[in-house]
């Protein structure tokens, strides 16, 4: 069987840190990588499911009226709220 090398770019302290969790279970980070792109195309995609963070919901100027809000929820500024004060 033919070997190609693949060379990637990764933050310092991401390698370390999964060279660590894959030494905790006997790995190396060739095999860990190998193991990955196994599972890749035996599930035809990524091994694993991908989302991001549910957006932060603003509320829009006048839509406060009988509504509680918390902080968490919007990151709109305070003037935006100046009538509901």
């Amino acid at each position: 069987m033919a070997v190609s090398n693949i060379n990637i770019r990764v933050d310092n302290e991401i390698k370390t840190r999964a060279q660590d969790i894959f030494a905790s279970l006997g790995l190396d980070m060739t095999t860990a990588i190998n193991i990955f792109l196994r599972q890749a195309i035996r599930q035809h995609g990524l091994p694993f499911p991908v989302s991001g963070e549910p957006p932060k919901k603003t509320p829009k100027p006048g839509c406060m009226k009988g509504k509680i809000w918390m902080a968490d929820d919007f990151n709109a500024p305070l003037e935006d709220f100046k009538e509901y004060m």
